[in-house]
Parts: structure tokens; sequence; C-alpha cells
């Protein structure tokens, strides 16, 4: 949570983009276990618990959820997603293609990023519509594959014949990346290579992001072989661990949760139970 300031009042939003539209200047994140008492033009800050011994903040915010436009714990998310596209070009030194191509919107500046790394063009082949929403968070399968369908366009003239990189921020189940390879192999692209800004997601989120259960991530159950053959991509990277936090820091790997890559939680989540309608039988 971001605290800033309009002429004498104070103003409170999630990312500092929501500050600038309303032309209010940005202090400062409010502290983990902060208490803010605002009483018209006046503002006591209380700390009534005791300090964190280590912080878990959520590196999908860079990779995926904030807005370019943000400013997240300390860094541009815009600059951080260029990074992590720079450390995934580091990572695939060498592969041969001729365009670097983003899904648009998340994976744009990531495919900059590496576009810049690896000296290979970039080019905006995938036309986005924006009258769809996010995709993973539709409640069927039926749903999420004709939103896939709807939500990219290839643009065909500058994908044919072409050996492409595809840079995406991250695969969640998989069905929409399948879908985008299928359509770009069907534009008479000759060479797909799958490039993810992130690690793959092994297990889910119990802190707010509506991730799926464990059984339907696309990496909780199939190796990477298996998943680069379901998507039918001519080869599958992912960035490592220590690439991404790296570069989503800042050169700072400290202070992020990676559950969702890990399995490894930052609190105890022992006695959750999924709800009878979720648990896989």
């Amino acid at each position: 949570m971001i605290l800033g300031q309009l002429d004498k009042s104070y103003v409170l939003a999630s990312e500092t983009s929501a500050l600038n539209l309303v032309k209010a200047r940005a202090l400062r994140e409010v502290e983990p276990g902060e208490i803010l008492v605002i009483e018209g033009s006046r503002m006591k800050s209380l700390k009534p618990f005791k300090p964190v011994e280590r912080l878990a903040r959520c590196v999908f915010e860079q990779i995926y959820f904030a807005r370019p436009d943000s400013n997240i714990f300390g860094r541009n998310v815009q600059a951080a997603r260029r990074d992590l596209g720079r450390a995934l070009a580091k990572e695939m030194r060498g592969i041969a293609a001729d365009i670097v191509v983003p899904v648009p919107d998340s994976g744009v500046a990531a495919a900059l990023g590496f576009s810049d790394e690896s000296r290979i063009p970039f080019e905006m082949a995938l036309v986005r519509s924006h009258y769809v929403s996010r995709t993973f968070i539709k409640p069927t399968q039926e749903l999420r594959d004709l939103a896939a369908e709807l939500k990219l366009a290839p643009v065909i003239e500058t994908l044919k014949g072409k050996r492409i990189v595809l840079i995406d921020d991250s695969i969640v189940r998989g069905t929409t990346s399948r879908k985008i390879t299928k359509s770009l192999r069907a534009a008479g692209v000759r060479e797909i290579h799958l490039a993810v800004s992130s690690p793959p997601i092994v297990s889910p989120c119990y802190y707010g992001i509506d991730t799926p259960r464990s059984g339907e991530l696309i990496a909780n159950r199939n190796s990477l072989e298996e998943i680069r053959k379901f998507l039918e991509v001519d080869s599958l990277h992912y960035l490592s661990l220590e690439g991404m936090l790296e570069a989503a820091g800042g050169g700072d790997s400290s202070g992020y949760c990676t559950a969702c890559f890990t399995k490894i939680y930052p609190t105890p989540i022992s006695d959750y139970q999924a709800p009878r309608s979720q648990q896989i039988t």
C-alpha cells in the first residue's frame, strides 16, 4: 500500500499509478504491521507489532500483476520486467531466431529486455483485444478456451516463415499458451522457442492471488519436456529462480515470497484444507 499526499490531504492506494492519475504525490510505502491514523490533515503512524523477521513481498507483482507505470517495492515495474527479459536472454544465450514476439500485454517489457540483450529484433506480431479479461481466472475451461481465442490475433505478414522467440511472463495451466502456439503455427511460423520470464509455477497461492489448485498447474504434474510437447513448441525455457529474484529486485534477491515456484510458504499453512468442491479425488 502506498501513502501519498494531495494538497493538504493524505491518500492511499495499492499502486503509485493510481496516485499519478489524481495528481497526488507518492510519499512512501506503508510498512508491514504499520497502522496509519488519519484525521483531517494530520496523520499518526503506529507500530504495535514486533518487527517482521524477514519480508515476503509478492514477486508476482513485478512479474505480472502490477501496472508497468507503478513503482513497487522501491522499483519501477516496467524496468523490473525489462530486467527479467534481459536475465532470460542471458540464460538462453546463443538461441537462433529471427524475431522476438511478446504475448501482450504483460510480456511486452520482458520481450524488450530480451531483444536488447540478445540483439534479436523485437516485433509486436500478436494483437490483443482489450475487451477480454485475464484468461487464467475464468471459472470454466470452456470460457478460458473461448477467451484465449478472442484475446490474441497473429500478424501473419510479420510471422510467416520466421523463427521466433515467444516471450510470456508465466504459464499457469498452459491452455492459453497452447492456443497461442497453435495460432502461430497456422500463421506459418517456422520455429517457436517459448521463453518464460519466471520459473515454473508448481503450487497455488494462499495469500490472495487467484491461482488454481495444484492439480491444474501444468508444471506441478509435468516435466519440462512434457510441457514442451503439450504446448507444441520447438523449445521451452523458464527463467531460473535465482535469475528472477536478482532481476526483480534490481540486484537485491532477498525479501520475496516464492511459494508458487518453490512450495516453500513464508507462513504455516498446514491447517489449510481446500473446500470439498475443490478437493482432488
